[in-house]
C-alpha cells in the first residue's frame, strides 16, 4: 500500500481501532510483526495512519484477534472505504476534506446556526452570497465554492441512502437579508420545500426565547452508522479551521445542549409556519 502522509478521519479511525483491538488481545507490535513476518515498523505505520492497509492484511489481523460477525464486516467495510475517495476531492483548490469525509459517512448530522442557514440547504444564490461576504473576490474563487457547496447537497438526494439532517435556526438566520433582489424569498422557499424531505427536520427558535446555551456559538453533532468503534463526534467551526470534539463528556455536553435547543425552538409544523410568514413578507421583487 502506497504511503499516506495525510490520513483521513477514516483512516485514523481504522487505525485506532487495530491499535485497540491489539491491545485488548495481548500483543505488542513486534509479536504481530514477526507473526506476520511484516517488517518490524508495519505495525506502528498502520496503528498510526501513516501506511493503509490491504483487505487481505486487514483480515490476517483481524483472524489473530478472533474479531467475527458484524464487527469484522464493518471494519472491513471501512478499510475498502479509506481508498476511495470523497466528491470533494474534486474541488480541493477550494475544500479540505476532514469533515467533509465526515459528512459522507454520518448517518445523523443535528446543526445548530444562530446567523445563516446551513450550507446543505442553501440555495445556489445564497451560497454564492454568503462566500462573497466572507471577502472572496476573486470570480473563479467563489464560483469554484459556490459549486463545491452545491456539490455537498448530492447527500440528501431522495434516491440515495444519505444522513438524517437535523437542523435548529434562531430567528435571525431566516431574517437575515442575504443577497439580492429574490435571493432570501427563494431560500425560504428552499427550506420549506426541505422541511417535507423525509430525512430532515428544521426548526426555528424565536428570539422571544432569551438566553440559551446555544449562545456560544454554532455546532454540528456528527452519528455514525457503527458507534462501536465510529463514536458520535462535535464540529465547531471557526473562521480560520475547524475543531473537533470527540471526549465522551464533551459529546454528552453538546448532545444535551440540543436537546434543549430543540425543546425551545417552535415545533417543525409551526416553524414551516414562520418561515411562511417571513417570506410572505418580503414579496418579491423585479
Amino acid at each position: 500500500m502506497p504511503q499516506q502522509t495525510n490520513p483521513t478521519i477514516r483512516q485514523r479511525r481504522l487505525a485506532a481501532e487495530l491499535e485497540r483491538l491489539r491491545e485488548a488481545a495481548g500483543f505488542t507490535r513486534e509479536e504481530i510483526a514477526e507473526r506476520l513476518d511484516w517488517h518490524a515498523t508495519k505495525v506502528w505505520r498502520v496503528e498510526s495512519g501513516r501506511s493503509g492497509i490491504s483487505t487481505g492484511d486487514l483480515r490476517d489481523l483481524l483472524d489473530i484477534y478472533q474479531v467475527n460477525g458484524p464487527r469484522r464486516d464493518a471494519l472491513i467495510a471501512l478499510a475498502r472505504h479509506v481508498r476511495q475517495k470523497g466528491w470533494w476531492t474534486e474541488y480541493r483548490d477550494v475544500l479540505t476534506g476532514s469533515y467533509l469525509d465526515l459528512e459522507a459517512q454520518a448517518s445523523m448530522m443535528r446543526t445548530y446556526e444562530p446567523q445563516l442557514i446551513p450550507g446543505l440547504l442553501q440555495t445556489e444564490a445564497y451560497a454564492r452570497a454568503v462566500v462573497r461576504a466572507a471577502l472572496v473576490m476573486d470570480p473563479k474563487e467563489v464560483r469554484r465554492r459556490t459549486e463545491a457547496r452545491m456539490a455537498r447537497q448530492q447527500l440528501l438526494a431522495e434516491d440515495r441512502d444519505g444522513p438524517q439532517l437535523w437542523v435548529v435556526l434562531e430567528e435571525v438566520a431566516v431574517q437575515r437579508p442575504v443577497g439580492e433582489g429574490d435571493t432570501m424569498r427563494e431560500q425560504l422557499q428552499r427550506l420549506i420545500a426541505m422541511s417535507e424531505h423525509p430525512r430532515v427536520t428544521i426548526q426555528v427558535i424565536r428570539t422571544s426565547a432569551g438566553a440559551h446555551p446555544g449562545l456560544s456559538g454554532p455546532f454540528v453533532l456528527l452519528d455514525f452508522p457503527a458507534p462501536e468503534f465510529f463514536a458520535p463526534i462535535v464540529y465547531l467551526e471557526t473562521a480560520a479551521s475547524g475543531l473537533y470534539l470527540e471526549e465522551t463528556e464533551e459529546v454528552l455536553r453538546y448532545t444535551l445542549m440540543f436537546d434543549h435547543l430543540r425543546a425551545i425552538a417552535l415545533g417543525p409544523a409551526e416553524s414551516v409556519k414562520f418561515i411562511q410568514s417571513i417570506q410572505s413578507g418580503l414579496g418579491s421583487r423585479e
